[in-house]
């Protein structure tokens, strides 16, 4: 019996320890090995464990029955070489090559990862089960065939009936044409007639319209006289005006108060800015003070430990130096407690101001999610994979149609794979200094074969969105929203988001 779909074994696959994880072979280098030699695989897939590589893979072939000539041709290719399966359960020092068999039962039901792969991949068929597999598969495709057949010649006559049907409307209904046409002239004659009765009847009422422009006449000189006495009535209505027009120059000077008063907001911000940057250097200079008094103070208890030892003489310019140490040690430690309360003080004035500015910039991410990337300050997410490249290379492999859909598939398959946070593709690299570094492992399976089906752009998209997301929220996994600086591809600082508001507010007040 064997394994079904056709698959073969590779053991003994070379492996190597890098970070304390075994590296072999690609599978797809494995499979270009074996496409070479005209075994046609149509994949190769590594067998992984705890440990790293195993040093086993599964190759796959064909469902047919090519696949399985291709299956037995491979198993005897390393047979005759004496790689085979026998040659590598029997040798108890095995050579630095690769052995190679085709699945059958009793791998199937082996322990370990080749087991347990082949029981979840597929089942156990005979040869003889396969081609009766296949002759009922044969038999049903013909009967299909037939009844489909049958259906075909009942629909061709139906339809040669509903031709014959149509054919004969067809010259009954040019017979109605004729008729139609008859009808028709006969029709224009009657309106000939009907239009020169018309004319005469208009000769006849033009008559009658002269008269009543005259008495229209007389009626619009009597409204003449009519609008003369509303006219006093309009003065009104004209002063009731006037008083709306002012209240709308009112309201504009309101809007322009406004205005003034939001440009002395962002200034007031700018100037406590620069305020709070004075102060961290005010901070830096009284912590190289403190570190000064701190050096003082050391210094004089030496001194006064020192005096302490001489003592023992009992002379007295020692003792009086040693009351001028401790008084000088006991004003330094005080002052150095001051210094301490004022730094720990705009520590606290620090963080609240700090806090005040992440707050006002989570405020302006708010307000410039429905800006345009277009414009030259926005709001970036951070961790979301461009669907741009995979629209490009589904283009490439599908229908303008199907190009759309596949796309966003594709995109929302690979921005779930980011946020999956069992998928760590990256490597800890130490240099000759002992400094460790986090970088992209670009022999990583999943990128590989990203890169393979769907080209650089697919790549590189996903790549810059795993590196933000590693950067920006590597345990969390989700999309953060940032300021970010398009035009120089970089995030944007408070002071520049303001003063992107300031010049639009200023454009905006020159249109007005």
């Amino acid at each position: 019996m064997f394994v079904y779909p056709w698959k073969g074994i590779i053991a003994n696959i070379p492996t190597t320890l890098q970070d304390g994880k075994h590296v072999g072979e690609s599978g797809r280098k494995l499979r270009e090995d074996l496409a070479k030699k005209g075994f046609n695989p149509l994949k190769v897939q590594p067998l992984w464990n705890r440990h790293g590589h195993s040093g086993y893979a599964i190759v796959e072939f064909n469902k047919e029955w090519d696949g399985f000539n291709n299956a037995i041709m491979f198993e005897k290719s390393f047979e005759l070489d004496h790689y085979g399966k026998k040659d590598y359960y029997s040798s108890r020092r095995k050579k630095d090559k690769l052995y190679a068999w085709v699945a059958r039962e009793d791998d199937y039901y082996s322990g370990g990862l080749i087991g347990e792969y082949l029981r979840r991949n597929g089942d156990l068929k005979t040869v003889s089960s396969k081609e009766a597999e296949d002759l009922r598969k044969t038999s049903k495709l013909l009967t299909t065939l037939n009844n489909t057949l049958e259906t075909k010649n009942q629909r061709l006559q139906e339809m040669q009936n509903k031709f014959n049907e149509v054919s004969s409307s067809m010259s009954t209904l040019m017979w109605q044409k004729d008729d139609m046409i008859r009808a028709y002239n006969e029709e224009c004659k009657k309106m000939q007639e009907n239009a020169h009765n018309h004319f005469k009847q208009i000769s006849l009422e033009h008559e009658r319209n002269a008269k009543c422009i005259l008495d229209q006449k007389r009626e619009l000189e009597q409204r003449e006289k009519e609008l003369l006495q509303r006219e006093a009535q309009n003065e009104n209505e004209t002063k009731k005006l006037q008083h709306e027009k002012m209240m709308n120059e009112r309201a504009a000077l309101e809007q322009k108060k406004a205005d003034e008063t939001m440009f002395k907001l962002a200034k007031e911000h700018k100037r406590d800015k620069e305020k709070l940057h004075r102060e961290i250097i005010k901070l830096e200079k009284q912590l190289d003070t403190r570190q000064g008094l701190e050096l003082e103070i050391q210094r004089l208890r030496g001194a006064l430990l020192v005096m302490e030892h001489m003592n023992g003489d009992g002379d007295a310019d020692t003792k009086k130096r040693m009351g001028v140490i401790q008084d000088e040690l006991k004003e330094k430690e005080e002052e150095l407690e001051d210094l301490e309360d004022l730094n720990q003080a705009l520590i606290i004035k620090e963080r609240k101001s700090n806090d005040e500015l992440q707050d006002a910039r989570k405020e302006l991410i708010t307000a410039f999610k429905d800006v345009s990337t277009r414009a030259h300050i926005g709001v970036k997410k951070m961790g979301e994979v461009d669907i741009r490249p995979f629209l490009v290379a589904a283009k490439r492999k599908y229908s303008a149609k199907e190009a759309d859909v596949k796309s966003a598939e594709l995109c929302s398959l690979w921005q779930d794979y980011l946020r999956d946070p069992s998928w760590h593709p990256f490597k800890i690299l130490t240099d000759k200094e002992g400094n460790c570094k986090e970088i992209l492992d670009e022999e990583d399976e999943k990128l590989v074969e990203l890169k393979t089906e769907l080209g650089d752009e697919a790549y590189d998209a996903v790549t810059t969105a795993l590196k933000q997301m590693n950067e920006y929220n590597p345990s969390g996994r989700y999309i953060v929203p940032e300021l970010w600086n398009f035009n120089e591809g970089r995030k944007a600082t408070l002071t520049e988001v303001v003063q992107h508001l300031l010049n639009k507010w200023k454009l905006h007040k020159r249109r007005r």
